[in-house]
């Protein structure tokens, strides 16, 4: 089976979504499918519906949480340096807007741009792996190319 990169941070924020999912969320909808069948015919009880439609979700949220845990390989980025690769922070300059942006190269289960975790398979990501400071690097996007210098790079 394939490693799956990520942070300790990742690991322990999808470890505690795994937990509140089962010590939370399932005991909470097993209650509202109980509540719901005592209502009586279920066939039209929408409350039931919801509460089975709810379960489903939670229970493939789990198996792919589970999964997901078995097979990470929690990489320490404090213990890296060099060019950039997995764990890097790194400050980028927009050559075209002169907007400077500060992302944390991640694997894909902890990727969330509005917190500023770049997805390791992305298009910026890809680019930038091996690239050391003062280097630029052309990146194809929908809306077209785009460079970027790299200002800085980190390792926390």
């Amino acid at each position: 089976m394939e490693k799956i990169p990520m942070t300790r941070s990742g690991h322990v924020a999808l470890d505690e979504e795994l937990r509140t999912l089962k010590s939370v969320e399932r005991p909470a909808i097993i209650r509202a499918i109980a509540e719901a069948r005592e209502h009586g015919d279920l066939s039209e009880n929408a409350e039931y519906h919801s509460a089975r439609e709810k379960q489903s979700f939670v229970e493939g949220r789990i198996k792919e949480l589970e999964g997901l845990l078995s097979r990470a390989e929690v990489i320490d980025p404090a213990k890296l340096s060099g060019p950039i690769k997995f764990g890097a922070t790194v400050t980028i300059l927009d050559e075209d807007t002169d907007e400077k942006k500060t992302y944390q190269i991640v694997g894909e289960a902890e990727a969330d741009l509005e917190k500023g975790l770049l997805n390791i398979r992305s298009p910026i990501a890809r680019a930038l792996i091996g690239k050391e400071v003062g280097d630029t690097v052309e990146v194809r996007t929908p809306g077209g190319e785009k460079g970027y210098e790299v200002l800085g790079i980190k390792y926390v």
